[in-house]
């Protein structure tokens, strides 16, 4: 009898187990998964830009600066590995581009020309994707952060190896900063 008890005690806190690590590995793949929508939307941020700049570029010849500094900030938000990292050069690029849309904005032709106004469109609405995204990672992220920290799952997350996910933060104080909002017709 006591040795059916034991068993008992002994199956019930292996399944319990089983299902605290098929809990952690679930919230791990659901992190990664949420990442990789980030990746996406990123990767099509990042294919828009060079159109963009393309379509501006015969018109803002003496802007070589702007175009440039959009370019590198590409280039390096290309590079970034990792929510942190991506998140300080999205931000660099962010700022870039809000240069060039805001200098594009003193050209006339640009305003008027319809492939510049498309390509903005797409890459406003690609931006509000990043923004969903980001924010539905950062809740997956949150919520397996929490099961990695919560007694006594903690002590099976230390022991299987089980790591922080990186949350996706503003690292930029200019990012924090309130937008100017210019609506006086010039």
């Amino acid at each position: 009898m006591t040795f059916w008890i034991v068993f008992g005690l002994v199956v019930l806190i292996g399944l319990w187990l089983i299902a605290v690590y098929n809990g952690l590995v679930g919230g791990r793949n659901q992190a990664q998964a949420a990442w990789s929508q980030i990746d996406v939307q990123l990767k099509r941020r990042h294919d828009l830009i060079p159109n963009l700049v393309n379509a501006v570029k015969g018109s803002m010849d003496f802007e070589r600066d702007t175009l440039t500094a959009v370019m590198e900030a590409r280039s390096k938000a290309l590079a970034a590995s990792g929510p942190a990292d991506a998140a300080q050069k999205e931000g660099q690029l962010t700022q870039a581009l809000g240069r060039l849309i805001a200098v594009a904005e003193n050209y006339p032709n640009l305003k008027s020309n319809d492939n510049v106004k498309m390509l903005q469109e797409e890459l406003s609405a690609t931006e509000n994707k990043v923004g969903f995204a980001r924010q539905f990672y950062n809740d997956i992220a949150t919520k397996f952060n929490t099961a990695q920290q919560v007694f006594p799952t903690n002590v099976f997350a230390n022991l299987f190896g089980f790591k922080a996910a990186e949350l996706f933060e503003i690292t930029e104080a200019a990012e924090r900063e309130v937008p100017v909002v210019d609506l006086s017709r010039k």
